[in-house]
């Protein structure tokens, strides 16, 4: 069972509604007033416009049991604490313009790290660290965020160290889509270890006809780590050798999983993601999840598109920029991605949250001592805080529409939050295959709570009390990505399905 001991309860979920859906604009993001926990923060002038920081303290308040020390519950003095944001890209895929439905907000991030900073009491480590997509900027996301800003203010009087860690080993340069290069990072400062779950994994029986397909245009490397009993993953050691993981999720929709929040946010632990299966190559007639009819356009799209990809992999970065308009070309021939399901972009997706799911074992039962799986350890200290002041709906994860929500969640387990932030969007639970998976009886399970039993805290009183118990109507509306629209909604009128 994932709940720390002393912990608040795995079936505790809370939901702050902010006074408003909208984030500060000035790094460091200060807080509205001064609060009597926080004195040991240096005097700044207070932003009246920050109603994310008393949203945070709310949740996490409510969560603790020590206004003094909400968090000291979780961290303990010499700690190596992990904040985890989710900093998959720097802006909107479309719109590059728009971000702040993408991706974490660093206001969200400033009010977690100063209660981590509280209970360390001036001993240990904070790191603020993912592994976004690899053709993002890591340098754009951290300005535009205002983690730079935030980091370089702690630097200046706080006696205990937060570090902005890039967990990529590799970042590639694209046009429209296509790599045409790639370069080495310096990666995660403590490296890497590869841990193989074996028949513990969500994979064990599942060999596609076809082969995975992962992150990347090699499909052998990522057959090489999912075949038989082995099933591998490269994970960052600076997260899985922490002693605290805190995950900030973004609030959103997504294209494989039909929603991302806590779960789904430990895909950028990965040093490489290309060893992360994201489909099967295929259709469902063919044992795969790449399309959902086999058709010829179909076919002729997953020969031709494999071929160009195997081809231009060892190819030179000027040869793959001279091909690069044949992308518009095979747009026109077999539709833009984002009206079009390809790449198992829809509901039938039966890959990507088995990788999801794993990720989370990985972290849970992983010994930090003995450097291994470990499916008899303790359980490890974990809280998910997630960001959904402005969250995201429709092509999500990296193409969605604002969704001003104004709602700060938080709990102990990803599964339980997970299936909150997905009632709360408008979804049925029931429906999610990431959250049906996670509730299963297993060997290591990622909990022993039912649906029944998830209990919500919050300031709006229709979010209060077990889920059969919240009114359908009061939840948000979520539009789905368009693969998955008409197949998760939970119909208003009907209560929800909270058995899984």
């Amino acid at each position: 069972m994932i709940t720390a001991h002393n912990s608040p309860p795995a079936s505790q979920v809370v939901v702050m509604r902010a006074a408003q859906a909208a984030y500060p604009q000035q790094p460091p993001f200060h807080p509205p007033e001064r609060y009597p926990e926080l004195a040991f923060l240096p005097v700044e002038p207070c932003d009246s416009h920050n109603a994310v920081y008393p949203a945070v303290r709310a949740a996490l308040l409510a969560l603790g049991t020590a206004q003094d020390n909400p968090l000291g519950w979780l961290v303990r003095p010499g700690d190596t604490v992990v904040l985890k944001p989710n900093f998959i890209r720097e802006g909107h895929e479309t719109r590059p313009w728009e971000w702040q439905q993408v991706i974490t907000h660093g206001a969200v991030i400033r009010a977690v790290c100063d209660y981590v900073l509280l209970a360390l009491q001036g001993r240990g480590r904070v790191v603020i660290c993912d592994a976004p997509q690899t053709d993002s900027s890591f340098e754009e996301i951290c300005a535009r965020t205002g983690v730079y800003a935030l980091a370089q203010w702690y630097q200046r009087w706080s006696p205990v160290p937060v570090d902005v860690v890039d967990l990529r080993a590799e970042a590639w340069r694209s046009a429209d889509g296509v790599v045409y290069s790639r370069q080495r990072l310096p990666g995660d400062p403590r490296g890497y270890v590869a841990l193989n779950l074996g028949k513990l994994s969500y994979f064990h029986g599942i060999t596609p006809p076809l082969g995975f397909y992962g992150a990347d245009y090699d499909t052998e490397e990522t057959q090489r780590h999912h075949h038989d009993d082995v099933h591998e993953y490269l994970l960052a050691r600076t997260v899985m050798d922490a002693d605290v993981l805190i995950n900030l999720p973004k609030l959103k929709t997504h294209k494989k999983t039909g929603f991302t929040c806590a779960l789904k946010n430990l895909v950028g632990i990965n040093g490489n993601k290309n060893w992360l299966p994201h489909y099967m190559l295929g259709t469902p007639e063919e044992g795969g999840d790449q399309f959902p009819l086999r058709t010829m356009k179909a076919c002729s799209e997953r020969l031709i598109v494999s071929w160009f990809k195997r081809r231009i992999f060892h190819a030179p970065a000027w040869l793959v920029r001279a091909l690069v308009p044949l992308k518009q070309l095979g747009r026109i021939v077999y539709g833009d991605t984002q009206h079009v399901i390809r790449s198992g972009n829809w509901h039938g997706n039966d890959t990507t949250w088995r990788m999801a799911l794993d990720l989370n074992l990985c972290w849970f039962y992983f010994d930090p001592a003995r450097q291994q799986f470990d499916p008899t350890r303790p359980p490890r200290r974990y809280l998910a805080v997630v960001d959904g002041i402005i969250a995201g709906e429709g092509n999500g994860p990296m193409a969605p529409d604002a969704k001003p929500c104004g709602v700060v969640l938080a709990g102990t387990n990803p599964v339980s939050v997970d299936t909150v932030c997905a009632w709360l969007m408008g979804f049925d639970p029931h429906k999610l295959r990431l959250l049906t998976g996670a509730y299963e009886r297993r060997p290591c399970p990622l909990t022993t709570v039912t649906p029944e039993e998830l209990l919500v805290c919050s300031n709006e009183p229709r979010w209060q009390g077990t889920l059969g118990e919240l009114d359908p109507h009061s939840s948000f509306r979520f539009t789905p990505h368009f693969g998955w629209r008409g197949v998760i909604e939970r119909i208003p009128s009907e209560q929800p399905h909270v058995r899984l």
